[in-house]
C-alpha cells in the first residue's frame, strides 16, 4: 500500500513538472490619487486576477513549465465609486523568447484606457465562454485569447485563428453590456477594432508579418545574423501593404508601437541598403516618429 501511495505521489509530481497552464502572468496594481479605500481590497484584487490568468486552462494544449507565455498586466486605478466600483486603465505587455538566445521580443505593449469594473474582495472570478458575466473577467479573457493568438501566430502561419475567434466571441457577448471598449462605433482604437482587424482577411499581411518576422527572422539570427536580419527587413513589406490599404489601422499601430525600438536596434548595424529600405517603410507607416528612424544613419 505504501509503495502504491509513493508511486501515485511521484506520478502526480511528474505530471505537475511536465505540464502547466498557459500563462506566466505577472499582475500589478497602481493607485493614482485614490484615498479612503482599504489597501487589502487591491491586494486581494491583484491575487484574484493573478489566479484567474495563471490557474485557468485556456486551451486544449499541454504546456511545459518553460513554455508558458510570459506577460505583464499593470492596472492603474484612477477612480472609485462607492466601495466596489473602479475605473482606470491597464497596460498589457506580452513577450516571446527568441530561439537559442536569452532575449525576449515584445509582441504586445498596449494600454487599454476603458477599464471599468466592480470588485468585492474574495468574490469568485467567473467566466463562461459565449456569455457575459461581468466586465472584469470579460476583459481578462479577451486579452488572454488575444495574447494566445499573437503568440501562436509567431510560431505557425495563422496559428492563432482559434484564439482570435474566442476573443471575438468575448466581444460579441459584451455588446449589450453598456461598458466601454466593446462597441465598434466607439472609435478606431478599442477591443472590438483590434480583434476585428486581426480577423479581417483583407489585413492578413499583419499576421504574415508576425510569422515571418519572428519565426523565420528573429529565431534564425543566433545562427545566421545577417540572413535573419534580412528576413526581418523583408517582412516589413507587410506593414506597407496594410498601410496602403488602410492607413492608421489600429492593429498596425499596435504592432509598430511594440516593435519600433527593436527594429532600430536590429538595423543599427545593417547594410546601407537594408537601413534605407527599413527607414522608408517605417517612416511611411509611422510618420510621427520619422526622426527616430533617420537617426540610425547618424
Amino acid at each position: 500500500m505504501r509503495k502504491r501511495i509513493l508511486v501515485a505521489i511521484f506520478s502526480l509530481i511528474m505530471t505537475i513538472n511536465m505540464s502547466a497552464q498557459e500563462f506566466l502572468c505577472d499582475v500589478n496594481v497602481q493607485l493614482q490619487g485614490i484615498q479612503g479605500v482599504d489597501q487589502s481590497v487591491f491586494d486581494d484584487f491583484k491575487r484574484s486576477v493573478f489566479e484567474f490568468m495563471n490557474n485557468r486552462k485556456w486551451t486544449g494544449y499541454d504546456f511545459k513549465m518553460e513554455e508558458r507565455i510570459e506577460c505583464t498586466m499593470v492596472f492603474t486605478i484612477t477612480a472609485v465609486e462607492g466601495s466596489d466600483e473602479f475605473s482606470g486603465n491597464i497596460n498589457i505587455v506580452l513577450q516571446r523568447p527568441v530561439y537559442k538566445s536569452d532575449y525576449a521580443t515584445t509582441l504586445l505593449n498596449l494600454v487599454d484606457k476603458d477599464i471599468h469594473f466592480r470588485y468585492v474582495p474574495y468574490q469568485t472570478m467567473e467566466f463562461v465562454e459565449n456569455s457575459y458575466t461581468n466586465n472584469l473577467t470579460s476583459i481578462l479573457a479577451y486579452y488572454a485569447y488575444l495574447m494566445l493568438g499573437l503568440d501562436f501566430d509567431t510560431f505557425s502561419l495563422y496559428g492563432g485563428d482559434p484564439f482570435y475567434e474566442k476573443a471575438q466571441s468575448v466581444v460579441n457577448s459584451a455588446q449589450n453590456s453598456n461598458e466601454q471598449g466593446w462597441q465598434a462605433f466607439e472609435g478606431p482604437k478599442n477591443r472590438n477594432q483590434l480583434v476585428a482587424g486581426l480577423t479581417n482577411t483583407s489585413y492578413n499581411n499583419l499576421r504574415m508579418f508576425l510569422y515571418e518576422y519572428h519565426r523565420r527572422g528573429l529565431d534564425t539570427m543566433s545562427e545566421d545574423l545577417e540572413g535573419g536580419r534580412s528576413i526581418c527587413g523583408k517582412s516589413l513589406r507587410h506593414f506597407k501593404t496594410v498601410n496602403d490599404k488602410r492607413p492608421g489601422l489600429y492593429p498596425l499601430q499596435v504592432f509598430v508601437e511594440s516593435k519600433r525600438t527593436e527594429l532600430l536596434n536590429i538595423f543599427e548595424k545593417a547594410t546601407p541598403a537594408e537601413k534605407t529600405a527599413m527607414i522608408n517603410i517605417m517612416k511611411d507607416v509611422d510618420p510621427a516618429n520619422s526622426s527616430l528612424y533617420d537617426d540610425i544613419n547618424k
